[in-house]
């Protein structure tokens, strides 16, 4: 029997999915840690928030381990490498709606396979996150 994976990125995946097709830009608040690539200039208390939306990054990829893609900051094109467990919420800019989760959760699944590039990196979002009655957690 193979180990069973956590809901949460089926979450994180069906919310992001759920913004686009509403017009709304998903953003994730993200607990960096040694595993997180983002760029750590934008990082405060430990947390960094990304915009997620078509626009802010390409070659998105939000696996059952990580997601990663590439976006720009201050014009400079990145790779981001976030594991699935620092995820602490995802939520929509426009109005708040969406998911906190449990931070530092373990997700058993395979490895991104070699040879994938790694997408680019949004702008920065705006330092405001949504309040935290708009987000349901999951644990």
């Amino acid at each position: 029997m193979s180990p069973v994976v956590s809901t949460k990125p089926y979450m994180l995946r069906a919310l992001y999915e759920w913004c686009a097709d509403q017009g709304l830009t998903p953003y994730i608040s993200v607990q960096v840690d040694a595993q997180t690539l983002v760029p750590r200039q934008f990082v405060r208390d430990g947390q960094i928030v990304l915009n997620l939306g078509a626009d802010a990054v390409q070659n998105l990829h939000m696996g059952n381990d990580l997601i990663t893609c590439q976006a720009r900051f201050g014009g400079v094109a990145q790779s981001l490498s976030i594991p699935i467990g620092n995820v602490a919420a995802i939520y929509a800019r426009e109005n708040g709606q969406g998911m906190a989760f449990e931070v530092g959760e373990q997700v058993e699944a395979p490895a991104v396979p070699a040879g994938e590039g790694a997408p680019e990196s949004p702008e920065p979002p705006p330092p405001d996150t949504p309040p935290r009655s708009h987000l349901t957690r999951v644990k």
